[in-house]
Formats: structure tokens, sequence, C-alpha cells
């Protein structure tokens, strides 16, 4: 009830409509992106600390938070000259998110003791589940630890241990990964043993990961809310203990857990706004710009810190195409720009999954998609572009535009490994270029590629290469403006399957 408050404020901020005049920037060179004195680093500082800064609390998708940046945005397209190119005349393109999570109410005891839910213990997966059974404890649960052990219908208890897919030294968010891969691996065993349940006591890599994955966990599960239902997991309840309490449960003898699952439904929104072509022959297609406003919101605090403020993921790219977006404000393509900032990525892609699949624009009339994803930091002369090399390039032309660009104006040494089906990363999933690309659309990712404050509450501000950034941005801008003026839309090649 209380999200509906904003909506109102919304259609108004929309409806005034654009109030700034466009001025005509005049280029020397065809190939050089007319305006691009519009896109300077004072503006984009401004925008970053805006967006990113703590007043923002993070923007979590589904929050106030997230709608409160939303119509931030909303504000400045308005301002800068951009129509609106949501639902119903407005810059915004509300969707309905389905969440499931483990109930507050839920009730898990050892013996006769209670666990407290997010402090002691969490729910790895909400599940609707109701379990008194007698504990049996089995060291690390391996095939020699239960080979004598009846485990049908019994509470089985273990320590997490490694497992045999550990994810490689450096990958992001290693102690999350291992955790995760070591309690799939094991809860598989022991489930198929015949466990009514299972309790995984965190190792001490394990436990290193608990605030991440344990916050997680308790916020549940998401997903676009397509058929009207989300169904809790399938299977005996998984609970991931603290490592404090290894001796206790170690030595329980009976687990007594009445674990209930909620599931409800809030909105998220894209953001939704054009500037129409100049050509009457070619306006009616688009070239989009992609970023996502979402990030991780307010959360167990790090060093003090409890804001996740999303500066570098992905605050550089909302502001970066804002910016793109007043420069063509200023001097527009002869094909339409269509600019989408994406609700609820971290959640997993969900608003670029929900406007693929619920387009403004015909689907069809979309040539290409230049989204990207942290662009502003690491060495100033470093940058990635996924999408490029096969099997993830679905465009030749569009990549060559890119590079020719890059070679043209910005000359960044582009790391082509993050490319690459065998690195670790799987970088070229994460991103909202995806489900386009999976639609058949020319797509391209942009990034400057991850380091060590992602997904943390040092991702901040104050820590972003704001001239880097500037330079990323032009970079995305001239690719675009090759795309808008060409004579013909970028092709998609014959045969492009993704590994994945």
């Amino acid at each position: 009830m209380r999200s509906t408050r904003i909506f109102p404020f919304a259609l108004l901020l929309a409806a005034c409509g654009p109030r700034v005049s466009r001025v005509a920037v005049v280029a020397s060179d065809p190939n050089t992106p007319p305006a691009l004195s519009a896109i300077t680093e004072d503006d984009l500082r401004r925008d970053l600390f805006a967006l990113a800064g703590d007043s923002m609390r993070g923007r979590e998708a589904g929050s106030l938070d997230e709608l409160r940046a939303s119509v931030w945005l909303g504000e400045r397209l308005r301002e800068a000259g951009l129509r609106p190119a949501g639902d119903d005349g407005t810059y915004f393109q509300f969707w309905p998110m389905r969440r499931v999570r483990t109930a507050a109410a839920s009730r898990i005891a050892l013996d006769d003791g209670a666990l407290a839910l997010g402090a002691d213990v969490v729910v790895v997966a909400p599940v609707q589940a109701r379990v008194s059974a007698d504990l049996v404890f089995v060291g690390e649960g391996r095939e020699a630890d239960v080979a004598s052990v009846d485990l049908r219908g019994k509470a089985v208890a273990a320590v997490i241990s490694p497992p045999s897919n550990p994810p490689p030294a450096g990958v992001s968010l290693r102690e999350f990964r291992y955790a995760r891969a070591a309690i799939v691996q094991r809860v598989a065993f022991l489930a198929g043993r015949g466990a009514a349940a299972v309790v995984l006591v965190s190792d001490s890599v394990a436990e290193s990961a608990w605030g991440y994955a344990g916050s997680g966990m308790l916020r549940g599960r998401y997903n676009v809310d397509s058929s009207g239902t989300d169904q809790p997991a399938a299977g005996p309840p998984v609970l991931w203990v603290r490592r404090a309490l290894l001796d206790r449960v170690r030595a329980a003898r009976r687990l007594d857990a009445d674990v209930i699952a909620e599931s409800f439904v809030y909105p998220s929104v894209n953001v939704v706004a054009v500037v129409p072509g100049t050509d009457p022959a070619l306006r009616g297609q688009y070239v989009l710009y992609s970023a996502h406003q979402d990030h991780d919101g307010v959360r167990h605090a790090v060093g003090g810190d409890s804001i996740w403020n999303g500066a570098d993921d992905n605050a550089t790219v909302a502001v970066s195409v804002l910016a793109i977006g007043r420069a063509l404000a200023r001097r527009p393509a002869r094909r339409s720009s269509l600019f989408v900032w994406h609700g609820a990525e971290e959640r997993g892609l969900l608003g670029s999954r929900w406007y693929v699949a619920h387009p403004t624009v015909p689907r069809d009339s979309i040539v290409a998609v230049l989204n990207g994803d942290m662009i502003g930091r690491n060495h100033p002369d470093s940058a990635a572009l996924l999408g490029a090399q096969p099997p993830h390039r679905n465009s030749s032309a569009l990549v060559q535009m890119a590079l020719d660009a890059n070679a043209r104006l910005t000359r960044f040494a582009i790391d082509s490994s993050w490319d690459r089906p065998a690195h670790p990363e799987g970088w070229y999933f994460r991103s909202d270029h995806l489900p386009y690309a999976r639609a058949g659309i020319p797509a391209l990712f942009f990034t400057t590629l991850l380091h060590p404050d992602y997904h943390t509450p040092r991702d901040e501000p104050q820590r972003i290469d704001v001239a880097k950034l500037a330079r990323m941005t032009r970079w995305m801008y001239a690719t675009g403006w090759t795309a808008g003026n060409a004579n013909e839309r970028p092709r998609v090649d014959a045969g492009m399957k993704l590994e994945r």
C-alpha cells in the first residue's frame, strides 16, 4: 500500500512533459558524434553522487528506495527533454515482482533450545515444512560417514566441507560460491539417502560468507510474476547454522522445525525514455541504451557501513546513459534512441526479462542494444567489450561499430579474456543485455570489470574514476551514434548459439 503513494507523483512528473529545447551541435567529422561536448565530467559526477549517495539507501529492488531512484531518473529525463516511453504516457513501466521468503514466524529448535532465525540459522531456500525427528550427526556427510547409518526419516546434521568443484582462487564472491556449491552438493547426497531435514554447520570458509549469503537467503527468492504464483522449494528443509554452534549441533538429539514460506507480489519498475529519430524512413527503428538502477540496499554492516551504495554497480552506467540521452536530445540520430533503466537486475535480470517480454516499442524495431554494467573502476586505459567474440557475438556488424568507435575516439586497451566461455566469472551472463541477445537482438556489453569492492558497502561514489567514466560514456555514445545513422541496421550473425 505504501508504494502506491509514489505513483501519482510519477504520473504528474511525466505528464508535465519535457521543458528543455534542443540545441543543434555541428561536427566537422561525420564519424564523430556531434554532441560529445554535452557529456561532461561535472554532470556525471553530480549525478553519480546523487544516485549512489547514502540518501538513496542502495536502491534495493522492490523497495521505496528503488522507486525513489527511478523517480529521480524520470525528473532528470524531463529536464533533459527526452520523451516518456513507458506506460500510459509516463517514463515508467511498472511490473510485478514475486517474492517467496521464509517467514519470521518460523521456529527451529535443537532439543528444547530455539535457534534464532538470521542470527543462528537461515533456511537455505524457502520451503513449507514441519519436521519433528531424531537428529543424527554424520561428520562431513560424505559416503564414508553415512555408509552404516540409516538416514531415512531422520534430521541429518553435517559440517560443510569443500565441494568437489570449488570456485577457483580470485573469482568474485569466492566464499559465497564455495558455500553455495558445498551446500548444494551435500544436500543432494543426504536428501537422496532419505533425510527428512538437513542441518549444515559452517566450516571456516563458509562462515566467512555468512553475512553476504545469509542476508540473501533471509530475503528469499525473487522472480517476474508472470503466472501469478511461485511455489516454495520442494524437498526437505535445509538449515545453515553458524560455526559457533557446532558443539551444540553435535550434541543435539532432536530437531523440531516449523518452517513457513510466505509469498507476495510488489512492484519494481523500468524507466523508459526516447529521443525520436530525424529520418522519417528510419525513426521507427530504435537503438536501445541499457542500464539498471537497483543495487543491494541496506543490509548487514561491513566496517560499520550498512548501505550498499552500488556506485559502480550500476550507478555509473545509469548516469552514463542519462548523459547520452542529454547528448542525443541536443542532436538526434536518424534512428530513434531508446533508453531503458531496468529494475531488479540484481535479483536475476528481472526488469530486462520483463521488458523483452513486454516492450513499449515493437520488439523487432530494436536494431541494437548497448548495455553497460560497472564502467568506472580499474586501470584508466582498460575496458572490456562482451559479446564481441563467438560464441557470445551475435552481430559482427555491431561489434565492428564499437571497435571502430574505440579506435577512433576513446582508444581503450580491450581485455577480451572475460568474453571467453572458459572464464570462471561467466560475466557475459550477468547483465541486462542477455535477455535481448536471447531474443535475437544485436547486443553488446560495455564494462570495466570487477574489483574488490564489488557487492560490498565500499562501492561508493568517491571511489569512481570519473574521467574514465566519461570516456566509457563517449564510447557507448559513439557506438550508438554509428548504429543510429547507418543506412542498414546491424545484421544478426547466422547460427549464433550461446554455450548455456
